[in-house]
């Protein structure tokens, strides 16, 4: 199974830099694994309704531009689906049998995502209903994709 993460924004700090190379290498032996991480939009503090559109689907060309044509994607999104640890791990197993090889999570930036990359997944994720920044976001993601992937060998880690 080949994961990819494609995220708007530059990781800086070292600990979440650390932390998800450390999952990374921990996800290797199970399954091909790439962050893409795409610039950020470069736009002023206060936007209106329309600017802001338009930086939401820059950024979401660019992001549509990494993602394969065979893909099955998962937007992280507020309104999306609530997923235990163990369902995350069940829905990666049933694509890996049943649908595709080629999983896409994708973050957006600080702005959100675009109706175009919106419309193209397959599936809206969401870690509930606070906000996390983007960055960390990466680091919780790349864990549970770790965990979901020892659940589903059923060797120890999750619990």
């Amino acid at each position: 199974m080949f994961i990819q993460l494609v995220c708007v924004g530059k990781l800086k700090e070292k600990y979440l830099v650390q932390g998800i190379a450390e999952y990374s290498k921990r996800l290797a032996p199970y399954v091909k694994f790439q962050i893409t991480e795409l610039p950020d939009e470069q736009a002023p503090e206060k936007m209106s309704d329309a600017e802001l559109e338009q930086v939401k689907e820059r950024e979401g060309e660019r992001i549509l531009s990494h993602i394969k044509p065979d893909a099955h994607v998962v937007a992280l999104a507020i309104d999306g689906q609530l997923w235990s640890s163990e369902e995350l791990a069940a829905q990666l197993d049933r694509l890996a049998t049943y649908g595709t090889s080629h999983v896409v999570f994708v973050i957006g930036g600080s702005n959100g995502l675009s109706d175009g990359v919106l419309r193209r997944a397959q599936t809206k994720l969401s870690f509930g209903r606070m906000t996390l920044p983007h960055q960390l976001m990466r680091l919780v993601l790349t864990e549970q994709m770790y965990r979901a992937v020892k659940i589903n060998r059923g060797e120890p880690y999750h619990k």
